[in-house]
């Protein structure tokens, strides 16, 4: 069993900057898809962010040119650099781990991230 353990959420200011963490319990293969989602207060579950094996990336509109999200297969972690956060940017963040090929996904609990005005 893998699972997935976010950490770096916390509360910060509008304008400030944040980097969440995920640890993956056991070397999870280097061809998963990884994702960032997240889900706020009166909101559906969305996706932020994504990156594949070979390092493609996509973002959400709202967090083009703010968010970037990075991987370290090597140490099973996946980053998302959060910078000039807004308000609208607090929820709750979830790591995800999913096969391109099917066959499985893993979650994180999520992490708590709260933007003040």
């Amino acid at each position: 069993q893998v699972q997935l353990v976010e950490s770096g959420g916390g509360l910060v200011q509008s304008g400030g900057s944040l980097r969440l963490s995920c640890a993956a319990s056991r070397s999870i293969p280097s061809f998963y898809t990884m994702l960032w989602h997240r889900q706020g207060p009166g909101n559906e579950r969305e996706l932020v962010a994504s990156i594949t094996s070979r390092g493609g990336t996509t973002y959400i509109d709202s967090a083009k040119g703010r968010f970037t999200i990075s991987r370290d297969n090597a140490k099973n972690m996946v980053y998302l650099q959060m910078t000039s956060l807004k308000p609208e940017d607090a929820a709750v963040y979830y790591c995800n781990a999913v096969n391109p090929f099917g066959g499985g996904e893993y979650w994180g609990q999520g992490t708590q991230v709260t933007v003040t005005s």
